[in-house]
């Protein structure tokens, strides 16, 4: 035989004992033969809707366990509101294994996306927002400075009700919401310092204006500060009450008022 046609026999040898492995990891056969039926979800679900999850793996699920592909289930999982991250396993014979950790919300983020404890910004679209967070805007690039910043303020600001957020706007200049509505204007130089500065006053300032409410505080001044009060809303006097109905009885002719009890 010459050396052609031995090359030619050793292709033909390799080629007919890889084609089947090639086909079977590929799924060109046996997706049929080696269904997934056990789907095993790992992680405490909170707020991923799990009907969502399964519907989401089925369509790939159903082409087998050679077939499947795990990167895939994670990327479309990963789409799904509150999912931070998924992680797909197959196990022999039949199991395909989902590893989920939702996100836990810390923020608002400006108008239509929440703030993870692990400073992830994610869709807040299609999720139920959770009561009560704090409402945080900037560059998504300086999101760890808005957070520094807001927790400085939240515990500098305990005393006078606490924060309700903090916003960095395209200038660079720095703000304050406190928990009464009022805007604190920090600007672009030294936020933490001005706000320092300014914090202990605030009580005192409150009870040297009975009947108002500190509308918004201008701290951008070298040597002061510019305030703007607002009245509080007046509480209607109650109205006097109402006499207690009486009942009339005749005794002996005469017409005598008895209060009912």
């Amino acid at each position: 035989m010459s050396a052609m046609l031995r090359l030619l026999a050793w292709i033909l040898a390799v080629a007919l004992v890889l084609l089947p492995v090639v086909a079977v990891v590929n799924g060109w056969v046996a997706g049929a033969q080696f269904p997934l039926r056990t789907l095993r979800v790992q992680g405490a679900l909170q707020r991923v809707d799990e009907a969502k999850l399964r519907a989401t793996v089925l369509p790939y699920a159903r082409r087998g366990f050679f077939a499947v592909q795990p990167d895939r289930i994670q990327a479309a999982l990963g789409a799904l509101p509150w999912v931070e991250r998924a992680e797909v396993r197959k196990h022999w014979p039949d199991v395909l294994e989902v590893r989920i950790s939702e996100h836990r919300p810390f923020a608002r983020w400006g108008k239509d996306r929440l703030l993870s404890e692990q400073g992830r910004l994610f869709p807040a679209r299609g999720v139920q927002v959770p009561a009560g967070l704090p409402l945080l805007d900037g560059p998504d690039a300086r999101a760890p400075e808005v957070v520094a910043l807001y927790n400085q303020a939240r515990e500098r600001l305990a005393n006078v009700g606490g924060v309700r957020g903090v916003a960095l706007d395209a200038r660079g200049s720095w703000s304050i919401t406190l928990a009464n509505g009022t805007e604190v204007v920090l600007g672009r130089n030294d936020p933490d310092a001005r706000l320092q500065r300014f914090a202990p006053l605030l009580p005192r300032l409150a009870a040297q204006h009975p009947g108002q409410r500190l509308a918004r505080a201008d701290l951008r001044y070298t040597n002061g500060f510019a305030l703007t009060w607002a009245d509080l809303p007046k509480v209607p006097e109650a109205a006097a009450p109402l006499p207690q109905p009486v009942a009339a009885s005749v005794r002996n002719g005469t017409t005598l008022m008895e209060e009912i009890a």
